[in-house]
């Protein structure tokens, strides 16, 4: 009789198989948690390097403005304006205003408004954290000089309107290269005067801030009509208004757009975002995520030749610096310090889990005001 062999069949027990799937596990384990960190890692160096050049590219136009303040404008950069009633910055011709939800009165010597080359915003923005208390705005103004207005001869020719010509021969005062054959037309596409613009008119003796109400004519010719947003066209019997200046016969002169720049933070999107208005146009983001802008200002004493260092409310009792300040005026303002400027990041807090929390970048730096006018001493 014959007997046929049976083979064993090989295989794996429980036991083995328990083992080979918790090594397993320890391994997939392991290996997932270095990928979650090496994609947080990539993660976290992104959003620091976009935060980075986010903020480097903020700061950089912020700094840039505040080293213009005054540039272009005269001596001592201070323009008396029509002030029946206070004429504001911060609005746009929608109209809305924006500072906090409202505009900014030009401060007052006496009863009359003043344009300086640079306006200090102490508390103007709004409270993101109660325990840092309100948040500053700043402006700043220059004129424009990529746009050659000063070559053109500007008339008053009603209490509303102003005609540009272009003279014969050149005048002394066009900054154009080249003289009036450099000068663009007055309703130019790019840069001719819109509703919104400045212009500062030079009439003699006299000088005048009006806002354009409606863009130029192609035969040169911008509307300046009263209840303008800004409050600067006023009537004609206030001093210091275009109209007022066609009243009394003082009509012949030349004008240049100026900028008056504004950076403020705003709130009125999820993420709080710095914002730059121009004049009278529609506010612009210059970056997201800005939490917080707090400045200060060193003036100097011409009348006492003494220094005030670090005053954030310049000029007023309460200036911030022991009193060093007060009673002195913006244009004897000769350092903007940004004491903070603060961004966060848009970095989730609990992004993979791993609760890496925001990131935060925040600028101190100091900016002259070159343009402005003030004294400097040196020791004997």
């Amino acid at each position: 009789m014959s007997h046929r062999t049976k083979k064993r069949e090989s295989g794996f027990s429980l036991l083995e198989m328990t083992v080979s799937v918790a090594v397993g596990s320890v391994l997939l384990a392991a290996a997932t948690q270095v990928y979650v960190q090496g994609v947080s890692a990539t993660w976290v160096t992104k959003q620091r390097a976009e935060m980075q050049q986010d903020f480097r590219a903020a700061s950089n136009i912020v700094t840039r403005d505040l080293s213009l303040a005054g540039a272009g404008l005269n001596p001592g950069a201070a323009f008396a304006l029509p002030s029946a009633s206070t004429p504001v910055y911060g609005c746009d011709q929608t109209p809305k205003c924006y500072i906090n939800g409202t505009s900014v009165k030009y401060p007052l010597q006496g009863t009359t408004a003043y344009l300086y080359g640079l306006l200090p915003g102490y508390d103007d923005g709004p409270t993101l954290l109660a325990a840092q208390g309100p948040t500053d705005a700043v402006t700043v103004v220059y004129t424009d000089t990529n746009f050659f207005l000063d070559c053109y001869t500007a008339t008053v020719t009603s209490t509303t309107t102003v005609d540009f010509t272009l003279p014969g021969s050149t005048s002394g005062n066009c900054t154009a290269p080249g003289g009036n054959a450099g000068a663009q037309a007055v309703n130019n596409s790019a840069n001719g005067l819109v509703a919104g613009d400045l212009v500062w008119f030079s009439l003699g003796t006299v000088n005048v801030i009006a806002e354009v109400t409606t863009a130029a004519t192609a035969g040169g010719v911008a509307t300046f009509a009263p209840a303008d947003v800004l409050g600067f066209n006023q009537a004609s019997s206030v001093t210091y208004s275009l109209a007022n200046q066609f009243s009394t016969g003082n009509k012949t002169g030349y004008g240049v757009r100026i900028f008056v720049i504004t950076y403020y933070i705003d709130t009125t999107q999820a993420q709080p975002r710095l914002m730059q208005q121009v004049s009278g146009h529609t506010p612009v983001p210059i970056a997201e995520n800005v939490v917080y802008l707090k400045l200060t200002y060193n003036l100097f004493n011409d009348a006492t030749d003494t220094p005030a260092i670090g005053c954030s409310n310049p000029g007023a009792a309460s200036d911030g610096c022991s009193g060093a300040s007060t009673g002195l005026l913006p244009n004897q303002i000769t350092q903007t310090n940004i004491q903070n400027m603060a961004m966060d990041s848009t970095q989730q807090a609990g992004m993979f889990g791993l609760s890496n929390g925001y990131q935060r970048i925040d600028l101190q730096t100091s900016v002259c005001a070159r343009n402005l006018t003030f004294v400097n001493n040196y020791p004997n």
